[in-house]
């Protein structure tokens, strides 16, 4: 269990008030208008929390919109085939995301969203920060959020690497809770970027340490990254009256919850594709042979091509399909 962060921030209660004050007033003006902040359904901006966990802004409005069209509820998609529901997921990637959210639905449809910040960390899925922003937002309870945005202004304010949730938890306008935290987040993606940050425009900037001592791109220190793992596979194509062999989903692995080519043997194989996919620290080059099956393997199928949009694919065999379509036409 990990030891609770202490604060680092040196601001007095004064300027913690003009901190609240400043941010608070730069949000109201420029906050962008996204689908998830014009409800306060929890369910629904928890939808929108795990989808941004991975996803940016832009990328995950079309599918927050296109998820909650087809559950519009906890209860729908509680009750909905895994199968529908990863297919709903389907360009967003990290999919334990979606099988966490629909797990987390039935808890909400069986007992109701849950009331208080600790309780919201029992459902599947959801942790400190999650928990924290949805029952602020939705439900005005006091607890700050703190993402990789919040984090890199935290560092900056405190020009302090350790600065977490102990400063957060500082700064939290408690009266108004769910604006602060977004505020927070707003103020690291439009202002306190990553690269060359906009002081400029940074409405706390008398406050920030970093600015004072123009250390600013100093702070968050860089983390090694884990170095990435190289995965070679052998996929085999094998079509037969209009239909595509497939092997089917299976609980772990790398297409875990997905129909995907088979990986076996067949008679002077021919390649036909290779294929690059990228999934967390893993690069993943396929490569795509046709040939005739030596063996009808037992755990494959012919899946008629026309079931094939109606099936959740692993995420290369889908692009893979897409171009050998497009070739085929033209």
């Amino acid at each position: 269990m990990s030891r609770p962060s202490k604060q680092t921030i040196a601001l007095n209660t004064r300027a913690i008030r003009d901190f609240r004050r400043r941010l608070l007033a730069w949000h109201d003006a420029n906050k962008r208008d996204l689908p998830w902040r014009r409800t306060r359904d929890p369910y629904h901006i928890l939808v929108s929390e795990i989808m941004l966990q991975q996803t940016r802004v832009a990328a995950a409005i079309p599918y927050y919109e296109c998820f909650l069209r087809l559950f519009p509820t906890a209860a729908a998609l509680g009750r909905a085939r895994e199968t529908t529901v990863l297919r709903a997921w389907t360009g967003l990637g990290y999919y334990s995301r979606a099988r966490n959210l629909q797990a987390a639905a039935r808890e909400i449809a069986r007992c109701g969203f849950p009331a208080t910040y600790e309780d919201a960390l029992e459902l599947p899925g959801v942790g400190p920060y999650t928990a924290a922003a949805v029952t602020s937002i939705a439900l005005g309870k006091p607890h700050a959020a703190v993402d990789g945005n919040v984090k890199r202004v935290l560092a900056r304010v405190a020009a302090d690497n350790r600065a977490g949730q102990a400063d957060a938890d500082a700064l939290l306008d408690t009266e108004r809770p769910g604006d602060f935290n977004q505020a927070m987040m707003e103020l690291g993606a439009l202002v306190c970027l990553p690269g060359t940050p906009k002081c400029g425009e940074c409405p706390v900037s008398r406050h920030c340490a970093a600015h004072a001592q123009g250390s600013v791109t100093e702070f968050p220190a860089r983390r090694v990254k884990r170095a990435t793992e190289q995965v070679k596979i052998r996929w085999a194509f094998v079509e037969h009256n209009d239909a595509l062999l497939l092997a089917p989903p299976k609980p772990g692995g790398l297409w875990r919850g997905f129909w995907h080519l088979p990986e076996i043997s067949l008679e002077r194989p021919r390649l036909v594709a290779r294929l690059q996919h990228g999934i967390t620290f893993r690069d993943i080059e396929i490569e795509v042979y046709t040939g005739r099956v030596r063996r009808m393997p037992v755990a494959c199928e012919f899946v008629p091509k026309t079931r094939l949009k109606r099936i959740p694919l692993a995420t290369p065999l889908r692009k893979f399909l897409k171009d050998l379509e497009m070739e085929r036409q033209a």
